[in-house]
């Protein structure tokens, strides 16, 4: 991205003065293994991305806050005294949201104007939300030096979505998009944000996105019907166990008390939330040992357990990862994100790279009638201001 190029377009949409003008950037993320369990207070094992959201930003005198988009047409004007949630500004509720929860903190400001242009593809699953609220925290601290830390505003994004856009996110997408590393995965603790930083080391292998370009209609409706689902299985348990959440199960205390459990859906919905967890801490182990192979097959395990047992994933996700299963130098491949379209994530050998994205994508087109996208992926830091 050319932000010399963004600021010459915020100076047509906002003028010309003598503030000084910001370059921020906050990227995507994409989730190696562990889905659909950070909310069941699992383990999940995702990474920032080189791309995400960039920004240009400038602090204003009066209190007058404006956002636009080089993505969208709606522009959004509000003053910092009338937060509020309004349905027709759109994207703009997002960072708006996050305005939001620095005033909850007590903290006073003026208003700034903000152009922003996303290079991650809506509706991919690759967190653009998230890029967003995070992208605006970091923006609004450093413009007024209020000196938050980045734990700290990577929860009151997720809030900004959850209390203000009303999403019932967990706390995965804006940690990793907050916190990411350069070259490293993010081992994080749902229940407890704990986290470490595991090396990628890939061992000439890449990292492909993979993007069904099916937009996800179905995501947000089934997410919220998931959770329902986890959180009755969950109730069921504690008639006998002690726990707080369905990740805090070994598989053998699962295999013993899941009669508990009196639908066969729910039973599947919890026991792919126990098993994934399981297979998050096997995967980082077979990381740190530099057994790729093995770490694939984990991930190919993930996306069966996500189509059969938890049933999010779809034509066009089962359709793009059953090709790239059948291509030889794919190690691993799986559904990445809240399913029902959205991006695939595969580890596939440096010397296959160009047969996968050929290939796949032609056999995708033929089976689907969609014409997908790819990405090799690189992993980078979290969100910051670009000096």
């Amino acid at each position: 991205m050319d932000t010399k190029q963004l600021q010459e377009q915020f100076i047509k949409i906002y003028g010309e003065n003598d503030r000084e003008l910001k370059s921020f950037l906050s990227p995507g993320r994409v989730n190696l293994i562990g889905e659909h369990i950070d909310y069941n207070g699992g383990y999940v094992f995702p990474c920032a991305l080189s791309f995400g959201t960039y920004a240009i930003a400038r602090k204003r005198t009066d209190n007058v806050i404006k956002f636009a988009s080089t993505n969208f047409e709606l522009k959004v004007e509000t003053t910092t005294d009338k937060i509020e949630y309004n349905k027709d500004n759109d994207w703009a509720n997002y960072p708006i949201g996050v305005v939001k929860e620095f005033q909850n903190k007590g903290l006073k400001f003026n208003g700034f104007e903000i152009l922003v242009s996303g290079t991650i593809p809506n509706g991919a699953g690759l967190s653009s939300s998230a890029s967003l609220e995070v992208l605006t925290a970091v923006i609004i601290n450093d413009l007024y030096n209020f000196r938050v830390n980045m734990v700290d505003m990577v929860k009151m994004s997720q809030s900004a979505e959850r209390n203000f856009v009303g999403v019932n996110c967990g706390i995965m997408d804006q940690f990793a998009v907050g916190m990411g590393k350069k070259d490293h995965v993010i081992l994080l603790d749902c229940n407890t944000i704990n986290y470490e930083y595991v090396p990628l080391k890939l061992k000439g292998a890449k990292l492909i996105i993979g993007n069904t370009n099916k937009r996800r209609g179905l995501a947000d409706s089934k997410y919220n019907e998931r959770r329902l689902e986890c959180e009755k299985a969950l109730e069921e348990l504690k008639q006998e166990l002690n726990i707080n959440a369905l990740c805090e199960l070994d598989v053998e205390t699962f295999e013993k008390y899941k009669f508990l459990i009196k639908d066969e859906i729910r039973k599947n919905r919890a026991a792919h939330a126990v098993y994934e967890n399981m297979r998050v801490k096997e995967a980082v182990k077979k990381l740190n040992e530099g057994d790729i192979d093995t770490f694939g097959k984990l991930m190919n395990k993930s996306h069966e357990s996500l189509r059969d047992l938890y049933e999010v994933t779809g034509t066009e996700l089962d359709t793009m990862v059953e090709e790239a299963w059948k291509i030889k130098g794919t190690i691993g491949s799986r559904m990445t994100g809240a399913g029902f379209g959205g991006c695939t994530i595969s580890i596939v050998k440096e010397e296959a790279v160009d047969d996968f994205i050929a290939v796949v994508g032609k056999k995708y087109e033929e089976r689907t009638g969609i014409e997908p996208s790819f990405y090799v992926a690189e992993v980078g830091d979290g969100a910051k201001e670009l000096i």
